[in-house]
């Protein structure tokens, strides 16, 4: 395996290549709608619910099935789940694109999510597989790079798509990108080992996980229209509520549960699970409340808001390989725990915002900060979490991380009317910038407590130093 200042060999450009591109693809689609919703709005109909919606329908898919496509890429191959991804979320954004309502929108959008379910875990296992000591480190910083990316950059697709295309342009563009893939994924199935006919999928916690997650999402984001004493918000609650119990339950009795409860017996694993909670949680709270303000309150055009949140996807792709190679070297610790403080700080500086608003004193050095947070954290948090498990539970244990954050997205997003009161303003923003900002800062303070950096190049845990292969 080469040293990190060795050149990569062919085989391995092509899977950082086709993991960062299959990854991209996915992760932009989670966001990349948030300034297309109130176009969307305006052509399709719906209010504050039906824009959660649309943005947590897929959030729901690609969160509970995200474990599932973990135990698949393990059990049938990582490239030949990337394939099936790729074609699904192709046929799936096609669907997106020419909705002719809300409600087939919110159903096309949840079909993307489990498409795009099946990409991430496959795509960072294949990394994995591919690097090994600092050198993994920095192919794990430069994936987070362009993923992490794929997050901030959204705005501005999404915002250049609405003025000068239409929000449909947001879901038909995912179609170049896989096109370009799919190809090089072909190439690469003579990698994958042969299929264990020993091994089963999980599928009862799949549904499990499902139900659990939709019940309790439905109730947080339908109590804004019905109150929480509803029985239309009150039966989805317990009978999420009881499906998680149950989810539980199963995954702890079953032989080959989706989600090996025995990782979180991993420190840095369960740990890093934790604050990826908070930190993915902020960060959907975060810019799925600033891009509808920066539209629908500072009435800047979708264009314009999408590149005032620009600043902060240039600071990660020029510095999270860096920190990713830094954190190879030193450990991850001191760098999860400064990190999302910084971010937080960032978002602690949107406390200036007022109604005569001033995009370059207001929002800008927060965007900056927060930028250079993300920078510091993403990729130190993903090799400290996937370091901590064998390589034969890559694709598992990069689902259950995955997962970990877009449910967090999926809840953060959730509780947002909530906490806004069923009204975007300037002061419901602050609000939420604070919520936002506490939560980074407290996975930042869960990191610096909980995370230990490996000795002598070994996992870290409290009891074995690994999960074999099941």
């Amino acid at each position: 395996m080469p040293t990190p200042t060795s050149p990569l060999t062919g085989y391995q450009r092509s899977v950082l290549f086709v993991a960062i591109l299959a990854s991209f693809v996915s992760l932009l689609d989670g966001s990349v709608v948030n300034l297309a919703l109130p176009a969307i709005t305006r052509e399709l109909g719906g209010g504050l619910s039906a824009q959660q919606w649309i943005v947590d329908a897929y959030m729901l898919t690609l969160g509970s099935l995200i474990l599932v496509a973990g135990s698949l890429s393990d059990l049938f191959g990582r490239v030949r789940i990337l394939i099936w991804g790729l074609i699904g979320f192709g046929a799936t954004s096609l669907v997106c694109g020419i909705a002719t309502n809300d409600v087939m929108l919110i159903l096309a959008r949840g079909l993307q999510g489990v498409a795009g379910a099946l990409l991430v875990p496959s795509s960072l296992a294949l990394i994995i597989a591919a690097f090994s000591g600092a050198a993994q480190s920095k192919a794990i910083g430069q994936w987070t790079a362009w993923t992490g990316a794929s997050t901030l950059i959204a705005p501005l697709i999404g915002g250049v798509a609405v003025d000068y295309f239409s929000w449909r342009f947001v879901f038909l563009i995912n179609i170049v990108p896989i096109v370009i893939c799919l190809p090089m994924l072909f190439r690469l199935r003579g990698t994958d080992a042969l299929r264990d006919r020993t091994t089963r999928v999980d599928y009862l916690g799949a549904v499990l996980a499902v139900v659990g997650l939709g019940g309790v999402v439905y109730a947080m984001i339908e109590q804004g229209s019905f109150g929480w004493g509803s029985p239309l918000v009150l039966l989805p609650l317990v009978i999420g509520a009881l499906a998680l119990l149950g989810f539980v339950i199963h995954e702890r009795r079953t032989a080959q549960p989706m989600m090996p409860l025995a990782l979180f017996s991993i420190r840095n694993f369960w740990v890093g699970n934790i604050s990826t909670l908070f930190i993915y949680g902020a960060l959907s709270l975060g810019f799925f409340a600033l891009g509808l303000y920066l539209q629908q309150v500072a009435q800047l055009s979708a264009t314009i808001a999408g590149i005032a949140m620009l600043p902060s996807t240039v600071l990660m792709l020029l510095l999270s390989s860096w920190f990713g190679a830094l954190a190879g070297r030193f450990g991850p610790r001191l760098f999860m725990a400064i990190g999302p403080i910084v971010a937080g700080g960032g978002f602690l500086c949107l406390l200036s915002l007022s109604e005569e608003f001033n995009y370059w004193w207001q929002v800008l050095p927060g965007i900056l900060l927060f930028g250079l947070g993300l920078a510091i954290t993403v990729a130190p948090l993903t090799s400290a979490i996937l370091g901590s498990v064998s390589a034969d539970r890559a694709g598992i244990g990069s689902a259950v991380n995955n997962a970990v954050a877009r449910i967090a997205g999926l809840v953060t997003v959730a509780l947002a009317g909530a906490l806004m009161g069923g009204m975007l303003s300037t002061e419901s923003t602050r609000l939420v910038s604070v919520v936002t900002a506490a939560l980074l800062i407290g996975g930042g303070v869960i990191s610096a407590i909980g995370i230990q950096n490996q000795r002598s190049g070994k996992q870290l845990s409290d009891s074995p130093q690994t999960i074999p292969p099941e």
